[in-house]
């Protein structure tokens, strides 16, 4: 009877990187989904998320969006330039720096900017498949990983409770440990934004203490 080979082990990745490779595959879906979608309206996928973000912060100027999707002025103002064509968009002048001005969307464009914002549902859809304490999991380590991705440079410092000067992280005691002071109202921790219009960046220190208190329940 011939001897059995011996098989060699079972080598096992570490969990960090074969998450990293799943985030990556749900940012292929994110990106050929919102292309799919941009070109269905005739538009590119930055002139969309120029629209979505003017729907959801009000006017901005060119610098002002490019430090929110984190591209060069460049890329924002040959973007803006078509909106303007496209006359999806109209500028103004911007009473803060004389030399500047705000971009705001027309009627169209606004309409066009409300469907890009929610064209992530099929993402939401999917996230709706975990259950309640999975979600919850979930939202914690991505809170985690845009701060750090933040702290590197690598993400756009804006929109995030945890990162902002109104959070009060572990205040009160009870299912809403958090309080924000600029609606001066407690948070539990699901409650935390991403992406909140109101986000005001802390400075250095401050967004590390801030971070400390919050990764440091009472």
């Amino acid at each position: 009877m011939p001897r059995r080979r011996a098989q060699p082990p079972v080598t096992v990745e570490p969990l960090a990187p074969r998450i990293a490779t799943g985030l990556h595959k749900i940012g292929l879906a994110m990106k050929q989904q919102a292309w799919h979608q941009a070109s269905g309206e005739g538009l590119s996928a930055t002139q969309a998320q120029i629209l979505a973000l003017l729907v959801a912060h009000g006017s901005l100027t060119g610098s002002e969006l490019a430090a929110r999707l984190g591209v060069s002025l460049p890329t924002v103002s040959d973007s803006v330039r078509a909106l303007v064509e496209k006359e999806l968009c109209v500028r103004s002048a911007d009473p803060r720096h004389p030399r500047a001005s705000l971009l705001s969307p027309t009627r169209r464009g606004a309409a066009l900017g409300a469907r890009a914002r929610a064209w992530p549902e099929f993402m939401a859809d999917a996230v709706a498949t975990l259950e309640p304490d999975e979600q919850r999991a979930f939202f914690q380590g991505v809170v985690k990983m845009i701060r750090t991705l933040q702290e590197q440079g690598l993400i756009p410092l804006d929109g995030m409770c945890v990162t902002c000067t109104h959070f009060r992280p572990n205040v009160h005691v009870g299912d809403a440990p958090h309080h924000c002071a600029f609606i001066d109202a407690p948070l539990v921790p699901e409650q935390l934004r991403l992406d909140c219009p109101d986000h005001a960046a802390a400075a250095d220190a401050e967004r590390r203490e801030l971070w400390a208190r919050f990764l440091t329940p009472g």
